[in-house]
């Protein structure tokens, strides 16, 4: 079992060195993406408040349990769906970066301007896990995306290497992140009800 273990995680390392400039380039598109939704909260306003309100309704009421499930299979779809769908040549991978960084940006300004700046420290907890594997799991899929297009030779045999490295890399990496910033945000959802 150890020897199991050592060596996944050194193949999750190696691929993650090898999506290093991937995960470079969606931090920064996620980051700017943040800075123009927490600065600019504009674009999309009544639809953003609308699934904010949704989401709000599908966790209210729920135990602790309940909660941290809803949390954990939503993220863990997004993440899973973020390296799958890099087969649209990253372009889908990039709208979630995209999306994912503007929504976050925004949320954080509303919550700043009703609660106060300092309420950004309740996201920091689970940030601090769920947002690396986030990124992880987008800089994957773009970059099974960006391969399709440059790989001349071969494609199908590095379309499969980036699978099965992806996969073993959201098995071994991100479900294990995402297990425990479901676990922090649920509690300090359901302390906080």
């Amino acid at each position: 079992m150890k020897n199991f273990l050592i060596d996944n995680y050194s193949k999750c390392w190696k691929f993650l060195i090898e999506c290093r400039w991937y995960n470079v380039f969606v931090t920064g598109i996620f980051s700017f993406l943040f800075l123009i939704g927490f600065t600019f909260p504009v674009f999309f306003r009544a639809e953003i408040i609308v699934f904010i309100e949704e989401l709000i309704e599908l966790v209210e009421g729920k135990g602790l349990i309940e909660t941290f499930f809803f949390i954990f299979f939503n993220n863990l779809k997004a993440t899973f769906f973020a390296i799958i769908l890099g087969v649209s040549f990253g372009i889908l991978p990039l709208f979630v970066a995209i999306t994912n960084g503007y929504l976050i940006g925004f949320v954080s300004r509303e919550v700043a301007m009703i609660e106060g700046i300092s309420a950004l420290w309740r996201l920091f907890p689970h940030g601090i896990f769920e947002l690396p594997a986030v990124i992880f799991s987008i800089g994957i899929g773009i970059k099974i995306g960006v391969d399709l297009l440059i790989v001349k030779k071969n494609k199908k045999e590095r379309l499969k290497i980036n699978y099965i490295e992806g996969l073993r890399f959201f098995l071994f990496v991100v479900i294990p992140l995402l297990l425990l910033a479901g676990i922090i945000e649920a509690t300090f959802i359901w302390l906080s009800t």
